[in-house]
């Protein structure tokens, strides 16, 4: 599988911010750990920090996980949004680079995916195809960096790759986790670059609108599974909120219409739908 590299990212990269300033390595920890340093050492808006191979990666809630090498996207951008954006609105960007990914997909391969609240992106047949962290600093009650992170299964077949499983007594990763190349049944080694390119393309795009008012929540909830759906949500302890997903709204919580009748807005956790 080919490397990449700055130089190769760079290459006709067709954006003036996001990803004209990358960090590649061959392998880290993880790329957001990596980058929110950075951040906070000053690092410019748009930085990308990149990985071919990701030891400690992290998702939602501390779940983690790990991929072979060379057969993912494994990156992280920075954001400065400060001067438009409040720390509670931060949510939009995680938002905007799940539309992105889906766009950047949708540009190589023809694919679809669906969004899962709050931060997946989903194949038809219930398996996860690429997940989004995001995380921010703060001064004062003033947004200073946000740091999104984006993992996208490329060309791994995981029935083949069962070490890598979660652990813990959770199934294998087969039985939760799609790729590209499972989904297209093909090696997809060829389209990471193309994907990450169009992915930065659509970043900055799709940022230069959010920036001028123009709000993902409409696009969002068209791709969102669930909505009208009976679902459970489970949070960080455990806890477990049964209901109808109503709607998202413009910051990406999810508006729940519980059993008791009670509707309440929910900003994290992870839902379980009823199929």
């Amino acid at each position: 599988m080919p490397q990449l590299s700055g130089d190769l990212i760079r290459h006709k990269l067709p954006t003036f911010t996001f990803g004209q300033s990358v960090i590649y390595t061959e392998q880290t920890g993880s790329t957001n750990t990596e980058l929110k340093q950075l951040a906070r050492w000053g690092a410019p808006e748009g930085t990308l920090y990149i990985t071919d191979e990701q030891l400690v990666g992290r998702g939602r809630l501390n779940k983690s996980w790990h991929a072979p090498a060379q057969s993912s996207l494994l990156m992280s951008l920075l954001f400065r949004p400060g001067d438009f954006l409040a720390p509670h609105q931060a949510q939009r960007l995680t938002m905007l680079c799940a539309l992105a990914l889906t766009d950047a997909i949708e540009m190589v391969t023809e694919l679809s995916p669906p969004l899962k609240w709050p931060n997946d992106l989903m194949w038809k047949d219930g398996k996860k195809l690429a997940g989004v962290l995001t995380e921010l600093g703060i001064e004062g009650d003033k947004l200073t960096w946000v740091v999104v992170g984006v993992g996208l299964n490329v060309n791994v077949n995981f029935a083949k790759h069962e070490v890598y499983q979660a652990g813990n007594g959770a199934p294998p990763i087969s039985q939760t986790a799609t790729s590209l190349s499972i989904i297209l049944d093909r090696d997809t080694a060829d389209l990471r670059l193309p994907i990450l390119q169009k992915y930065l393309f659509h970043v900055e795009r799709r940022y230069n609108a959010l920036r001028e008012g123009q709000l993902p929540q409409q696009e969002w909830r068209d791709r969102l599974l669930g909505l009208g759906e009976t679902v459970t949500i489970i949070d960080g302890d455990g806890g477990k909120q049964e209901g109808i997903m109503r709607d998202v709204d413009e910051n990406g919580a999810l508006i729940l219409q519980r059993n008791d009748g009670k509707t309440v807005s929910i900003l994290a956790g992870d839902v379980s739908l009823r199929r």
